[in-house]
């Protein structure tokens, strides 16, 4: 992202390059050069300030790295614009602002910003990321052109100015918002805990985290692994955290569990994926005294040997049946290691619709590799072992070194044991439930991964568009303030919408928010906002989710015409 003023090129002898792409002057900034002594020379880093004027070779465009290594710069004042649009769409702010004050975020962020300007503009920008699906610095001054603010007098500021504030929330900002947003929780209930992570990648050069991983959507990048911790019954996130994109989940786990000692959840359990679990995690939460419900990792030694035993006596039997679901379930106690101290609870379920999609992913897989292999037939190939799972193969040797593959033979007792196997799955639990019980506990975890897809998809997430490990930090916080909002907006509606006969198409966030904002103010003849028309039947449904009626909607839009009328209240834009 480029700003859209100009500065002059700075003139730091042997540190300024140019950089010609696609007819475009860039200018980058070397800040550091390594020593490497095997190769007996320095190696420059550098990194692109800005991009050069078409009309003025001494002046240049900055972007974020511009403000990093010149901190001191003097940069033009903010251009705010004349005047703000004569139609104001104010239904989702309303809606946002109402759930901002009952969640307490506003008293949060004001404790961590002294000055209502900053607290003001945080809360503006978490309800730009929610309303357009959009982090973009450079269009928040579009956002705010045609909606009301918490940025007192409504005051619109540069996309400059936006970067700027984001870069400068530091990392005790983040644990100050955590540590106080954790402690006006109730942490006496029982609570379970879901935890799940994901990543991004990265191709910016200036951000520590990003370190080459394990990637979900592998592009051949580093990465930096963001995980959030999610109250199941209350329906709220907790915290999050951002750590190295090169630590594997399973290792971050005890991290996240002493976060949570800390900040004071003493009678809760966790509800994980199966990518956490190992004998020393579940020793950790023991340690801990948090109880768990745990997917198991597919065919593991000890579930196959539970699962053989109970085969055949539960799947058709309509006592196991969990019909919400559409699978059978039982429980085994038993330990889970040998070295286990406790009797855990085993709960071993079967689906015949996972069972027939689990058989045809692995007969379609294994027809995929039998002609892979046909192919190599005769051929001097070694075969990759991978494939030694499911069959022999077999070579022909011409000399000590020579080798020729042959063909291979197909091990059908190991594929006729895998396809007996198809359909089941287990989840382990500390505390006695039954399989019933547990598996709603583990599918509860379908709130915490909605967040994840709303993080990216519906805040614009997908890309942080970040270039300094600060403006990471920033952005990450202010992303997940506006996550604790749309969470609310969401469970709000799902409530609303299990109350009704009918299921309508509207009562989800994104069509909730289209239809708010059709509630606009028009500015009239004589200068003054009011409302273009009345709220609608729809609009109606919608807000009474919120504790909201047209009454509050006349009321609130009468404060902001009151502030934005020139007779009353001077507005400084």
């Amino acid at each position: 992202m480029y700003y859209d003023f100009k500065v002059k090129i700075p003139a730091e002898k042997g540190k300024i390059y140019t950089r010609t792409i696609k007819g475009v002057v860039y200018i980058n900034y070397e800040y550091e050069r390594v020593y490497k002594p095997d190769k007996k020379y320095n190696i420059p880093k550098r990194t692109t300030i800005g991009k050069q004027c078409e009309d003025d070779p001494t002046m240049m465009y900055p972007n974020p790295n511009y403000l990093t290594y010149f901190p001191d710069a003097k940069l033009p004042k903010d251009q705010g614009r004349d005047d703000r649009s004569s139609c104001l769409r104010i239904g989702s702010f309303l809606v946002i602002e109402k759930l901002v004050m009952e969640s307490m975020v506003d008293k949060i962020i004001s404790g961590i910003y002294n000055d209502e300007r900053g607290s003001g503009l945080f809360l503006d920008l978490a309800a730009y990321y929610i309303i357009t699906e959009n982090n973009a610095g450079q269009y928040y001054p579009d956002y705010a052109y045609n909606h009301p603010l918490f940025t007192p007098n409504y005051k619109i500021y540069s996309d400059s100015t936006v970067s700027k504030f984001t870069s400068e929330i530091t990392v005790d900002d983040s644990v100050g918002f955590q540590n106080e947003w954790n402690s006006i929780k109730k942490h006496k209930d029982k609570i379970y805990i879901s935890y799940d992570s994901t990543n991004k990648n990265c191709q910016a050069g200036d951000i520590d985290l990003a370190e080459f991983g394990h990637a979900k959507d592998d592009k051949g990048l580093p990465i930096i692994n963001y995980s959030i911790a999610y109250d199941s019954n209350n329906r709220e996130p907790l915290f999050y955290e951002t750590y190295p994109g090169s630590i594997v989940d399973i290792s971050q786990l005890q991290m996240m569990l002493d976060k949570a000692v800390a900040y004071g959840y003493k009678n809760a359990g966790f509800i994980l994926d199966r990518g956490y679990f190992s004998r020393e995690n579940i020793r950790y939460m023991d340690k801990c005294g948090y109880d768990f419900v745990i997917m198991v990792k597919g065919m593991k030694s000890f579930t196959n040997e539970a699962i053989k035993k109970v085969k055949g006596t539960f799947e058709d039997k309509r006592e196991y049946s969990i019909r919400r679901y559409q699978v059978s379930g039982t429980t085994v106690e038993t330990p889970i290691f040998y070295s286990d101290e406790k009797n855990r609870y085993l709960h071993i379920y079967y689906s015949y619709g996972k069972a027939a999609s689990e058989r045809e992913a692995l007969e379609s897989r294994l027809d995929r590799m039998a002609a892979y292999l046909a192919r190599l037939e005769g051929q001097p190939v070694v075969i990759d072992k991978s494939f030694e799972k499911y069959y022999s193969l077999e070579y022909f040797h011409e000399g000590q070194e020579d080798q020729c593959f042959v063909c291979a033979i197909e091990k059908t007792d190991v594929i006729e044991a895998e396809l007996k196997m198809c359909g089941y799955f287990c989840i382990i639990t500390s505390d006695k439930m039954t399989a019933k019980e547990a598996l709603e506990l583990y599918k509860s975890r379908d709130a915490s991964e909605k967040l994840f897809k709303a993080d990216k998809s519906f805040l614009g997430n997908r890309s942080l568009r970040v270039y300094t490990g600060d403006a990471l930090e920033g952005k990450m916080l202010i992303a997940f303030v506006a996550l604790i909002i749309r969470n609310r907006i969401y469970t709000k509606l799902k409530d609303a919408e299990e109350e009704m006969l009918e299921k309508p198409n509207y009562m989800n966030v994104p069509a909730a928010i289209r239809e708010l904002e059709k509630i606009e103010m028009i500015r009239q003849a004589d200068g003054v906002y009011r409302l273009d028309h009345a709220v609608t039947a729809t609009q109606k449904t919608i807000l009474k989710a919120f504790g909201i009626d047209a009454n509050y909607i006349k009321r609130k839009s009468k404060e902001i015409s009151d502030w934005l009328n020139p007779k009353i209240h001077k507005v400084k834009i």
